[in-house]
């Protein structure tokens, strides 16, 4: 295991699900279980696509649950259904989850560095979650998620200067990495809570460094 000096960095950008909460199995099953009224194949074929596009938000996989794989016009009404029920399936279970171990050392080891939540995740249920686990406190520069995607925060935080100088990115899935490496920031993949089952394959001759958790950052 090679060593990073995270005090060289004047940003760091955490995802949340599989990097601060372990609640990617939460809401892999909640999408069977909110899309199973249509039927245990339309419900497994969801299933599978969450997993093969981790930190996709759920509103474009719920878009793509009724164009795609039900082929019938996206109407509101049944979207936001859709985006309801997988809020109610997954907010007690995101309370309740198993948080990332150590957040505070590693905030005090990185005190001059801003700290974001950029996730798939939606932005209001995201920032309640953290509120209520007292989290929000250590993200100095804001807690972000969907509707807009990952790369669309992104940009638009740096534009808007709140992500500055040397940043790192903190993920565990593909996307992670490709927004991260598009916009010129360096990435660490995180792999004891991701279902991106592949990255060994994946990451395989790309310059990136992966750990197991965030505690392993905290001794180097």
């Amino acid at each position: 295991m090679s060593k990073i000096d995270l005090t060289q960095y004047q940003t760091l950008i955490f995802d949340c699900d599989g990097v601060i909460l372990n609640s990617n199995k939460i809401k892999t099953q909640a999408f069977y279980d909110v899309a199973k009224d249509y039927g245990h194949k339309p419900a497994q074929i969801l299933k599978d696509y969450h997993i093969q596009n981790g930190g996709i938000s759920r509103y474009k996989k719920f878009e793509y649950l009724l164009t795609n794989i039900l082929q019938k016009p996206i109407e509101t009404q049944e979207l936001n259904k859709l985006l309801s029920n997988f809020s109610k399936e997954i907010k007690k279970e995101l309370l309740i989850c198993e948080v990332a171990k150590n957040i505070k050392e590693l905030r005090d080891k990185t005190r001059n560095t801003k700290w974001l939540i950029v996730s798939g995740g939606d932005q209001d249920e995201l920032r309640e979650v953290f509120e209520q686990r007292g989290l929000g406190g250590y993200f100095d520069g804001g807690i972000f998620g969907s509707p807009d995607d990952k790369d669309t925060i992104l940009k638009r935080e740096k534009n808007k200067e709140n992500i500055t100088g040397k940043s790192l990115f903190i993920g565990d899935s593909m996307y992670d990495y490709q927004v991260s490496i598009a916009l010129d920031m360096d990435f660490i993949f995180l792999t004891a809570w991701t279902d991106f089952y592949k990255w060994e394959d994946y990451f395989k001759g790309k310059y990136i460094q992966s750990f197991k958790s965030l505690p392993e950052l905290i001794s180097l």
